[in-house]
């Protein structure tokens, strides 16, 4: 395969496939207070990811442009790519609409707060936030998602839901062979403590921490296993973009992606079991 052949598959899925997920799923969700689960779970890993990486980056000694790219990776999971197939395996296919508001709230703190934490320890010189603040306000899936909680209550879209169907229909497939297409394990030998501590936290401690916390305030149900199983998810491909533009140490940001993929399938299969005691 050419060596971009993945930008062509990211470009269906991030136009086309992946705002019809959110036209599929979003206007049929019936709105409640047991939904702040799925809004505010991506915000405590990001928060706690973005703790535990300072304290390992003062302890490392780790420049701040790669501790900004371990917490990008670190804290932000895989929700949508990898997410939704995973979710309709291990759960059902209706349960990915609780998935699609974790994946919402995941790119929105990638753009607000994650984009935040890139620009502060960027490297690079000259850089706007306002421009980029400008691309990710026009960036599809966000006014996918937008626009499929905003029509509905204006226009009958239902006529339209079997081509919203197909179409996201393509969505895990593709998506899973794009991600095989990035994959890059080239020098993480010399990388293999700082991958690991990111790791560690990703597939290991953040769901732990979930679970606990729901453990305290005694959530159950399907919408925390999911949401927590979401957060289990390996690191988020779009993090590797924004560890580009700024610099961020994108080497060692897109081994922890490509090594998080592989041990992701296995530890969120794990978590899955310890999530039917959340029933």
């Amino acid at each position: 395969m050419p060596v971009d052949a993945h930008k062509g598959i990211n470009a269906w899925l991030l136009y086309l496939a992946m705002p019809a997920v959110s036209f599929k799923y979003l206007p049929h969700i019936q709105w409640n207070w047991s939904l702040i689960v799925p809004i505010l779970a991506p915000l405590v890993m990001l928060l706690g990811g973005w703790l535990y990486i300072r304290l390992y980056a003062a302890k490392a000694n780790l420049n701040k442009p790669t501790a900004a790219g371990l917490t990008l990776v670190g804290g932000i999971g895989n929700t949508s790519f990898l997410g939704f197939p995973m979710v309709a395996a291990f759960f059902a296919e209706k349960d990915v609409a609780i998935a699609v508001i974790c994946d919402q709230v995941s790119f929105i703190l990638l753009a607000s707060l994650g984009v935040g934490i890139a620009i502060n320890a960027s490297q690079t010189t000259g850089a706007s936030p306002k421009i980029f603040i400008k691309k990710i306000l026009a960036f599809p899936v966000f006014w996918g998602c937008t626009m499929a909680l905003i029509l509905p209550h204006y226009i009958n879209l239902s006529p339209l839901d079997p081509f919203f169907d197909k179409l996201a229909g393509t969505v895990a497939p593709l998506a899973l062979f794009s991600i095989g297409l990035q994959l890059k394990f080239k020098g993480y030998k010399t990388e293999l403590k700082r991958i690991t501590v990111t790791l560690l936290y990703k597939l290991v401690i953040a769901p732990a921490l979930l679970i606990i916390i729901a453990f305290i305030f005694h959530l159950r149900g399907i919408i925390t296993q999911v949401t927590i199983f979401e957060m289990a998810m390996p690191p988020l491909l779009s993090a590797s973009i924004v560890a580009d533009e700024y610099k961020l140490n994108p080497q060692l940001a897109n081994l922890v992606i490509g090594i998080g993929l592989i041990l992701g399938l296995v530890t969120a299969s794990l978590w899955w079991f310890v999530l039917q005691l959340l029933q």
